[in-house]
């Protein structure tokens, strides 16, 4: 499974909707003074949007803070939901590596202690083997941004091997 198949259809939509609230801002920056009206529509679609983005972004309805509404709903479904954890014996030119269930279960809790930022980074750093540079330059991040996700990452690895 390659870095770019880990995006989901969540984080294409949320970076619509991201190009949308900004478009919507300056739609409503370049009307004229006296449309007031027009103004206050805009204004509430951004509101929508940006109500949207929230939800997307924590995978909760923004302002609710108990019953069943937690946090990263939809990334532990798609976790339980999919496999993660891919072959690659294929690729291996080395003997074929074996884990165990209670190994895939402890891989399985690492990357669900990850944000999806934090995972991406990660998986391409330390399996395909990219740069933080080429690693921004993919995810359009900075690569101080990509340095930080990963030593995060690293630190959650830590944390759980000890």
């Amino acid at each position: 499974m390659s870095s770019q198949e880990l995006e989901n259809w969540a984080d294409e939509l949320l970076a619509e909707y991201k190009d949308g609230r900004r478009d919507l801002g300056r739609m409503k920056n370049n009307l004229e003074p006296e449309l007031v009206q027009d103004k206050s529509k805009i204004n509430s679609m951004i509101d929508d949007m940006s109500f949207s983005i929230d939800w997307m972004k924590t995978g909760r309805q923004p302002g609710l803070y108990r019953g069943v509404d937690k946090r990263d709903a939809y990334r532990v479904k798609r976790y339980n939901e999919i496999e993660i954890i891919p072959d690659i014996t294929e690729q291996l030119e080395r003997e074929p590596l074996y884990m165990d269930q209670e190994q895939r279960t402890a891989l399985l809790q690492l990357f669900r202690s990850f944000s999806d930022r934090e995972r991406q980074c990660y998986i391409m750093h330390e399996a395909e083997q990219l740069s933080f540079s080429q690693i921004a330059l993919r995810l359009g991040v900075t690569k101080a941004a990509v340095q930080s996700y990963i030593n995060r990452a690293r630190k959650k690895v830590e944390e759980i091997a000890s």
